[in-house]
């Protein structure tokens, strides 16, 4: 399928690895030039280099973009902005009671913080232009608890509701906002996650990740392929009537008919 959207310029914020990466490759495929980012240099060349084997014109920008300085650095490189897909690392696996203010702060500041800000730095642009696409890289917990991670889940539902009204002022312009919601996906953060849930449980981390596996309808995790797909479709020409959508990617895993 044509996406309709060959040309246009993509920011995909931590895209070196995961599914950010997997975002960025479907957008290469569909033509877009792309800004691509992360902390780590050497990770982020070896992407970039991945992606410019596909046909892509990639500028890559190493900072933190959850400083404004790194906000700033990549918005200059993509200069207008045609498409944005908000990623950010989340805070690791904590019990709660083990949260300082300043662990909140930095978490709220990563998952909910930052995406707002970009988003108010390319919105008007795209409206000026007739035509924008964001997506958010939330996360399944959003809609079920997932332990250990209390802060991301807070900070990401901060965004999903900040954004629900939002997203209705752009509509009319072919600018849209969408989430979508990850569940087990096989990333870093996941394997992290399974280190975690294995050292409470004192299993493995083989065992870790076949209980987990075993407990989706699907019987295995999900790619960052795979969710790069959706991202670029949601990204695309034909997704002009989809909007304050949040967009489940997840096996099956949440049992629920709506």
């Amino acid at each position: 399928m044509d996406l309709g959207i060959e040309g246009r310029t993509a920011v995909v914020c931590a895209s070196s690895r995961g599914l950010g990466k997997g975002c960025a490759e479907a957008l290469a495929k569909a033509g877009c030039r792309l800004v691509i980012n992360a902390r780590n240099e050497a990770s982020l060349e070896e992407a970039a280099s991945d992606l410019r084997r596909l046909g892509a014109d990639v500028t890559t920008v190493a900072a933190d973009i959850s400083s404004r300085e790194g906000q700033e650095r990549v918005l200059a490189a993509a200069k207008a902005v045609d498409i944005l897909i908000n990623n950010n690392g989340g805070p690791p696996r904590r019990g709660f009671r083990e949260l300082t203010r300043d662990d909140m702060l930095k978490g709220v500041t990563q998952n909910m913080v930052t995406p707002i800000e970009l988003i108010q730095a390319v919105a008007d642009g795209m409206v000026e232009r007739g035509f924008g696409r964001i997506v958010n890289i939330t996360s399944l917990s959003v809609l079920m608890p997932i332990p250990g991670l209390d802060l991301s889940s807070g900070a990401r539902a901060g965004l999903t509701a900040f954004l629900a009204g939002v997203c209705r002022e752009f509509a009319s312009h072919n600018v849209t906002v969408n989430n979508i919601l990850p569940g087990k996906m096989d990333t870093d953060r996941l394997r992290a996650g399974l280190s975690w849930q294995a050292k409470k449980a004192g299993i493995s981390e083989d065992e870790a990740a076949k209980r987990e596996a075993a407990a989706i309808p699907a019987g295995r995790f999900g790619t960052p392929e795979e969710f790069g797909q959706l991202a670029a479709f949601l990204c695309s020409a034909n997704a002009g009537y989809i909007t304050g959508q949040n967009f489940r990617v997840d096996g099956g895993l949440l049992p629920t008919a709506f």
